[in-house]
């Protein structure tokens, strides 16, 4: 079966998203992650604007602004830690691209395909000391610290990551570690720090945070899935470049995990030498489709656990699409199944 086309995608708002009726909030957010070019010198203003005008999907915002509606409203604090937590995000990716080489993102140049790494690496650096600048100006200190420790979470993830390619000592703890870190950790401070803007309760607003640790370290499983078993022709990127890079997602490390020990070391010559790597080559080493299975079974595990965290929350139309963000990444995952 092949998996179906990602929608999650609030930068591109449709009338069945569970993210439809936050339109005016992601266009207004929107609009001040694009005017935050205009703080920087005037001769790094085009580059930074360049880098916020290639739209992105924007979940981080919508999550944001969804804990905030469904614990009291969405005030002005929730579209600052929108556009915080999104710069931060676009800082990642600006040093993403260059550690992979990558040259497209979102079909246009990447910054370093145009200026080159040197400039890159400062750009990123900006818009890092820029979102960590803006949220020094909430009220309570605590928001401004939380942001910075999901920041330096999330550089953390990258690190490691980095550190560990082509590690086949990787073990499964190390992977989620990681992926908790590199991508779940906004997902759950926008969750968190949603709440807590509107005066929630500890426990109420770290089981929002968990929620969002569930969903993003979910939604991570999903995408190495698709990384193999996903057409180019319908999600719009280069695919089957984790494992070329070194990259051991979740389901390389439950495929040396259920290999024998002759299929392992023909698995890590595979990946050592850097060959091309495709499905068949995959399938005929070990037990692939088993791989897929058991990941999808993983994420599908995180979604249910995610849901369990917003018991605590009143009706509302903002606890219905979280609980349809959970459901429709249960359909994504379900959709990666060989």
């Amino acid at each position: 079966m092949s998996a179906p086309t990602p929608n999650l995608d609030p930068g591109q708002v449709g009338e069945l998203s569970p993210f439809a009726f936050l339109r005016p909030e992601l266009e207004r957010v929107e609009s001040r992650i694009r005017e935050q070019a205009a703080a920087f010198d005037p001769a790094v203003e085009p580059y930074v604007g360049y880098i916020l005008n290639t739209s992105g999907k924007r979940i981080r915002p919508a999550l944001a602004f969804l804990a905030g509606g469904a614990t009291g409203g969405v005030r002005d604090v929730h579209h600052k830690l929108a556009v915080i937590l999104e710069l931060i995000h676009v800082a990642t990716l600006v040093h993403d691209d260059i550690i992979d080489g990558a040259e497209i993102r979102r079909q246009a140049p990447t910054a370093n395909a145009k200026w080159g790494n040197a400039l890159s690496v400062l750009l990123g650096d900006c818009l890092f000391s820029h979102a960590l600048m803006l949220s020094t100006e909430f009220e309570e200190s605590e928001i401004g610290r939380k942001v910075a420790i999901a920041a330096r979470e999330v550089c953390t993830g990258e690190i490691v990551q980095t550190q560990r390619r082509f590690d086949m000592q990787l073990s499964h703890d190390e992977y989620f570690d990681i992926i908790r870190k590199k991508t779940a950790a906004l997902f759950a401070a926008a969750m968190e720090l949603g709440a807590q803007l509107n005066g929630e309760p500890r426990e109420a607003y770290e089981a929002m945070r968990d929620f969002g640790f569930a969903i993003g370290t979910a939604y991570q499983i999903y995408d190495d899935c698709i990384d193999l078993v996903g057409e180019e022709s319908e999600f719009g990127k280069t695919l089957r470049t984790d494992l070329h890079k070194g990259k051991l997602t979740l389901p390389i490390l439950n495929l040396l995990s259920d290999a024998t020990p002759r299929q392992r070391e023909r698995l890590n010559r595979l990946l050592l030498q850097r060959e091309p790597v495709d499905l068949p080559s995959l399938a005929s080493i070990a037990d692939y489709v088993g791989a897929i299975e058991s990941s999808v079974d993983t994420g599908l595990s995180l979604v249910a656990d995610a849901s369990l965290h917003l018991v605590h929350l009143g009706e509302s139309e903002h606890k219905d699409a979280l609980l349809g963000i959970a459901a429709y990444l249960s359909a994504l995952l379900e959709g990666c199944r060989q």
